[in-house]
């Protein structure tokens, strides 16, 4: 499973023009699924996220988690994370979980942040989105397990 993270003032998610999904100050959190991932991975790393400290202090320095800042958290499904371009000019999805297991990980992964009392917003699965941020820095993190 592998994570972009991007500590942003603003972001939404656009399904066929109607916002799917808004948050103010918070993550954009970006969520490709490998063939190989399961639910502890996804457990691992909602726990990780949660308690990654990148939001500013009154010093200026990161040291607040997301429920610290109290921050929220906009999950966008993302199976080009997986690409591998390293061969030729088209890229591969060979290492991408399949459609069902990735969307069974991805609702996992959501609902175990929820689990921690965070605030989080979602895109649609499969669907072309348009997300739209402002990322807050720039801050940018890629977590993987």
């Amino acid at each position: 499973m592998r994570l972009v993270i991007q500590r942003v003032s603003n972001a939404s998610v656009t399904v066929d023009g109607e916002i799917v999904g808004r948050i103010g100050a918070g993550l954009c959190v970006f969520l490709g699924v490998d063939k190989s991932d399961n639910e502890s991975k996804a457990r691992l790393l909602s726990e990780k996220l949660s308690g990654l400290r990148i939001f500013e202090d009154d010093q200026g320095k990161m040291n607040r988690s997301t429920a610290d800042a109290g921050a929220e958290i906009l999950v966008v499904s993302q199976f080009t994370l997986y690409g591998d371009c390293t061969r030729g000019n088209r890229p591969s999805f060979s290492d991408a979980a399949p459609a069902a297991e990735a969307q069974r990980l991805y609702e996992n992964f959501v609902a175990h942040l929820k689990a921690l009392g965070l605030r989080v917003a979602t895109g649609r699965f499969q669907a072309k989105m348009a997300v739209s941020l402002t990322n807050d820095g720039p801050v940018t993190f890629i977590l993987e397990a």
